[in-house]
């Protein structure tokens, strides 16, 4: 008897543990986050020491035209923004590695080899946007924006608006860039393939040229073109990638 209440009260004992599991998780990821906000803190605080070059940088395809403030606290929010953004970046490193360990206890042995390409090539692929973004479409786009209309008015940016212009263009380029390594990872825990990203080809061609359309600073053809044949080539790197994993 006493062993049947032993077996009735055995399952009573089970929903504390699990519980308990559940609790840890969430304790993980707080502190997982705390490291990650930390990180980027920091990061900012250094980035804010070489905030005035990095805006110096960011200006410099505007050609001679010098942004204006019309705002007394435009200025310092600009600033701000740029250090914010510039610390996001030297900070992903470790965000990256926070969401890796993180994810990494429900993966495979195997998959997990594979996770921690996650981190330098995350990096490289972001940089590697934000790069294109500066040097390729930036240029021709606001070369055609201070040019376009300019018979009938003449082109004077604040500088608020100019730096959330181009770096939100800077940040999604960069995020685009990351899509041959989110496809190689998909297809190395089985949630894609490279047979159905063939398959895919033409609907990503048509997403692809959406996308284009939202992210290049000007309406025009050309750098819409500028924009979507890189992100159709990422996108047969990603099923090669897929190929090979």
């Amino acid at each position: 008897m006493a062993t049947e209440n032993t077996i009735q009260q055995s399952p009573d004992v089970m929903p504390p543990q699990d519980a308990l599991s559940i609790l840890e998780h969430l304790v993980e990821l707080r502190d997982r986050l705390i490291r990650a906000v930390l990180a980027l803190v920091v990061a900012t605080l250094i980035a804010f020491i070489f905030t005035d070059p990095l805006l110096q940088l960011l200006i410099e395809p505007m050609g001679g035209l010098k942004p204006v403030f019309l705002r007394p606290s435009e200025m310092f929010v600009t600033y701000f923004k740029v250090s914010l953004i510039a610390g996001f970046v030297l900070s992903m490193p470790i965000i990256l590695y926070q969401l890796m360990k993180f994810v990494s206890p429900g993966l495979t042995d195997d998959e997990k080899k594979y996770l921690y390409l996650v981190v330098p090539g995350g990096t490289a692929s972001f940089l590697a946007g934000v790069l294109f973004s500066y040097f390729v479409m930036l240029p021709v786009g606001i070369r055609f924006l201070l040019t376009f209309g300019g018979d009938i008015a003449q082109a004077q940016w604040t500088i608020g608006e100019y730096i959330s212009f181009i770096t939100t263009l800077m940040f999604w380029a960069g995020v685009v860039f990351e899509t041959p390594l989110i496809i190689f990872f998909l297809a190395k825990i089985g949630v894609v393939s490279a047979q159905q990203l063939s398959r895919w080809r033409k609907f990503a061609i048509l997403g692809v040229f959406v996308v284009a359309a939202l992210i290049t600073p000007t309406p025009d053809p050309i750098n819409q073109l500028l924009v979507a044949v890189p992100l159709l080539l990422l996108y047969e790197l990603g099923i090669l990638l897929a190929r090979i994993a």
